[in-house]
């Protein structure tokens, strides 16, 4: 009897996932459309519309994630507080291994192992400095004594000082890019123009819609991964470094793998790597007000290791010129390795 209703209980949860993931497809592609309809009204370059605006909407399940764990979870203090460091140190390690693989084995699905991938690099190249700069430092904080809290509160000023430095470089490239024929164009109208017309008004409705079935999709894809972990006995920290992300981080992914496949290689690249500058300067420095913030589990530091991997990745293919669906599996492997490092 037991036997049957755990079974039970473990299709329920694979099926809650399995809806989870349709509504945060269809709802990538609401958010998507109105992003590109916004982008191209404001006249800003796809570097702003893929990096800020898309990455900073989509970051809002991974951001709330940890904050409702450390501040409102039903746990224990350390229960929530390994949940909130895992789901802040797990976000940027989804998005510069599996996300980043994932796009180039979708892009290699529709033009080939071996299509140039050409974003705009000055941007990307832009994001990965400054992500690997900022979670570098997060990272060298949480290896402080616990007792160092006027060391943590001067990097976490850094990191929100280094994230406004980020916005304004990237906007006053923005001009320059769009006069340069980077400027963001929707391939389509609002779906919604249809019915109350293509305006300012209707676009940030039907963003503000996407977004809320974002997030919706997403929670509902965590609640369902984390039922199912329960069944199958993970540790706290191990489901807020694997598989919590692996939800949250859906709108990216999702959003990403559209654009790749229309080659809009600017947006798709720049929705993750702008989603990692703002998870690996901003979230880490709300982490380390909220948090111990430190750090001695080697899952947590290997982790932070292939974070940075992927990212110093990507910036060597795109200096090296060698930016194709097949050299990004390089960001795959970072991943796979993870899941050795569990294993052994």
């Amino acid at each position: 009897m037991v036997t049957v209703v755990r079974g039970i209980a473990i299709v329920e949860a694979v099926l809650l996932l399995l809806f989870a993931l349709a509504v945060v497809f269809a709802a990538a592609q609401i958010f998507t459309n109105a992003l590109e309809n916004l982008g191209e009204r404001m006249g800003v370059s796809e570097g702003v519309t893929g990096s800020i605006f898309a990455a900073v909407g989509t970051a809002m399940p991974e951001t709330i994630v940890p904050i409702v764990a450390i501040v409102a979870g039903g746990a224990s203090m350390e229960v929530n507080h390994a949940v909130g460091l895992g789901a802040i140190l797990g976000a940027p390690f989804m998005l510069g291994t599996l996300s980043l693989g994932l796009m180039g084995l979708f892009a290699a699905q529709k033009y080939g192992w071996h299509v140039a991938l050409s974003p705009e690099s000055t941007g990307i190249r832009r994001d990965a400095r400054f992500f690997l700069i900022g979670f570098g430092l997060a990272a060298l904080v949480a290896f402080l004594p616990v007792a160092w809290h006027g060391a943590r509160l001067g990097a976490s000023a850094i990191l929100i000082v280094a994230y406004f430095l980020y916005l304004m470089t990237t906007i006053k490239a923005s001009s320059a890019l769009v006069a340069d024929g980077h400027g963001t164009e929707a391939d389509n109208d609002l779906y919604l123009a249809r019915w109350l017309g293509n305006s300012l008004i209707v676009a940030l409705l039907q963003l503000t819609a996407g977004l809320v079935l974002l997030i919706a999709g997403a929670k509902m894809f965590v609640a369902g991964a984390e039922s199912l972990s329960e069944m199958i006995g993970v540790a706290a920290l191990l489901v807020s470094l694997l598989i919590v992300p692996v939800a949250t981080e859906l709108p990216e992914k999702v959003n990403s793998i559209l654009w790749i496949r229309r080659r809009r290689d600017t947006l798709a690249f720049g929705n993750i790597t702008g989603a990692m500058v703002f998870q690996g300067t901003v979230i880490p420095a709300i982490g380390m007000l909220l948090l111990p913030w430190h750090i001695d589990d080697t899952h947590a530091i290997v982790s932070i290791v292939l974070a940075l991997g992927g990212m110093a990745w990507l910036n060597f293919l795109l200096r090296s010129q060698r930016l194709s669906p097949l050299w990004l599996l390089g960001n795959v492997l970072l991943y796979v390795l993870f899941i050795v490092h569990l294993v052994i």
